[in-house]
């Protein structure tokens, strides 16, 4: 598995990335929306954690050109504010699979991320929709 991690502040997004090195997965973490844009054009990944609010960039943009990129990629935004509390970012963002506070347990957005980023059987990954 594959993750990128978008993530202004350092410290948040490097206890992240060894919670979900813990579980096998391959993690690239970058500050910016640019740096994230540069590594989306160079590398694959199976799930973005993507904080909502970052210090230089869009992180919408960024989901934007993630699913034209790479549109199997799952996007989990994660964020510290209200914005988009109300479940909308799912009707802005096609690759949306969770919204979670910035808070949440390390180990909680781990489980999070190696669900939506583990392989199925048919060799893709989880979307989040139902097949039925």
């Amino acid at each position: 598995m594959h993750v990128l991690i978008v993530q202004s502040n350092v410290h948040l997004g490097a206890v992240w990335k060894r919670h979900l090195e813990r579980l096998d997965a391959t993690v690239t973490h970058v500050q910016t929306g640019d740096q994230a844009l540069g590594v989306l054009g160079t590398q694959t990944f199976d799930v973005i954690v993507l904080d909502l609010v970052l210090s230089e960039g869009s992180a919408m943009a960024v989901a934007d050109i993630a699913q034209f990129r790479q549109p199997h990629a799952n996007v989990v935004f994660v964020t510290d504010t209200t914005f988009f509390s109300d479940g909308s970012i799912f009707n802005h963002s096609a690759n949306a699979r969770a919204f979670i506070e910035s808070a949440t347990p390390p180990r909680d957005l781990a489980a999070i991320v190696h669900h939506y980023g583990t392989p199925k059987p048919d060799g893709g990954v989880q979307s989040g929709l139902s097949a039925d």
